[in-house]
């Protein structure tokens, strides 16, 4: 009778065999999901993950145009094949483009939620300066003044992007008390250098206030409440209830 550990290893002796690029092939047609798990299973595959080639075939399996070279129209870098993979998975979750501009939201997402995790203070209320050039809108990403391009898109769709980018940046900070103080230094900063549409949208501004009178209602002291219930007042005509009750 075969125990249950000669089984594991009749399986994993054989897979252990395979030379790495055939590792890959199976990996990358794993879900995303599971990519964690499989890294932790020998430290051999662990620095398969780590390493280029998988990315690079991941991310040419997943979104062929990837391999096309064209000239990359945006000062926020591409970076190796597991930055423009993650850009354009996470560009899913922000709104649905095509190929190119995809991965620019996708980067302007991630440079963004890094900067707003790494940083003590938040951007200052340029974050969101917007200048049409052409046919690129441009929106300027301070402090670092790196911008994100949307090619060929009107200036509408340019504003609904930035917000869109925001929004789920916003809604995928890790609770915790850095973020809670983030969120409410760009609620009580508000709109003072720059008028629409260069500020940040009514939408991303209700969602920060309405992130933090639920999700970090029980972060805020009496006089922090206070400030920003009447500042919410005098920005929206009408506030949910939920907001209301210290």
């Amino acid at each position: 009778m075969t125990t249950d550990r000669e089984t594991d290893t009749s399986y994993e002796i054989p897979l252990g065999k395979l030379p790495d690029h055939l590792l890959v092939e199976i990996f990358i047609r794993v879900p995303v999901i599971d990519w964690a798990k499989l890294s932790c299973v020998k430290k051999h595959w662990a620095n398969l993950f780590k390493g280029e080639y998988l990315w690079q075939a991941a991310l040419v399996k997943t979104y062929p145009f990837a391999r096309v070279t064209k000239r990359w129209p945006g000062p926020i870098p591409r970076g190796l094949s597991k930055r423009r993979f993650t850009a354009l998975y996470v560009s899913r979750y922000v709104d649905s483009l095509d190929d190119e501009r995809n991965e620019i939201v996708g980067h302007t997402y991630l440079f963004l939620k890094e900067q707003l995790e790494v940083s003590t203070m938040p951007p200052p209320s340029t974050i969101l300066h917007g200048t049409i050039i052409g046919t690129l809108w441009i929106v300027n990403l301070l402090p670092n003044l790196y911008q994100f391009i949307a090619c060929g898109i009107s200036k509408d769709k340019a504003d609904e992007l930035a917000s869109l980018i925001w929004l789920a940046v916003i809604d995928n900070l890790e609770e915790k008390e850095k973020s809670f103080c983030l969120l409410k230094r760009l609620a009580l900063e508000g709109n003072v250098f720059l008028p629409f549409p260069y500020s940040r949208s009514g939408k991303v501004m209700w969602r920060i206030f309405d992130k933090i009178f639920t999700d970090y209602r029980d972060c805020l002291d009496h006089l922090d409440y206070y400030d920003l219930l009447s500042y919410a007042k005098s920005r929206f005509q009408m506030i949910p209830s939920t907001w209301l009750g210290y």
